[in-house]
């Protein structure tokens, strides 16, 4: 049986970074809120561990949301002025699929190994036990696209 299912993209995704903001799950949560009663869908989300109890944490959304970001940018700020936001847009998510991913060790190395080949610019990479996603400029789609199925398929 083969361990990936599928291979999918979604292109047109903005990454939002928040640095300097404490290691707090009240403050996070806070923010979630926020992004929510704006109607912002957050897809991937990934915290930095603490160093002295200041993480960074980022998450995407779709490009087309970038605009209500912004929006709500001085509202994050006045929960923590310390708060610094980073926006970045143009790049595509990939994510390899497979509930024969589970307990199958060596598939996070294959997937590395094909973005490393592409030679992809990478920005965020999330997993769970079935699924695998980087996030990667716009440029380099179809170059990392192609050495994931050559190694998959």
């Amino acid at each position: 049986m083969n361990a990936i299912q599928s291979i999918t993209v979604v292109e047109d995704v903005t990454l939002i970074s928040l640095h300097d903001s404490p290691a707090d799950i009240d403050m996070i949560a806070k923010i979630f809120a926020m992004i929510s009663e704006a109607g912002i869908d957050v897809d991937m989300i990934s915290q930095t561990p603490p160093h002295r109890n200041i993480p960074d944490l980022s998450f995407t959304i779709a490009g087309e949301d970038m605009g209500g970001i912004l929006e709500i940018s001085s509202r994050l700020r006045e929960l923590n002025p310390d708060l610094k936001l980073s926006i970045s847009n143009g790049h595509c998510k990939i994510s390899v699929f497979g509930e024969g991913m589970r307990g199958c060790p060596g598939i996070a190395g294959k997937v590395f190994q094909a973005v490393a080949e592409a030679k992809a610019d990478v920005s965020m990479i999330t997993t769970s036990e079935v699924d695998i996603s980087v996030l990667v400029a716009k440029a380099d789609l179809e170059n990392t696209l192609e050495a994931l199925h050559k190694i998959f398929d």
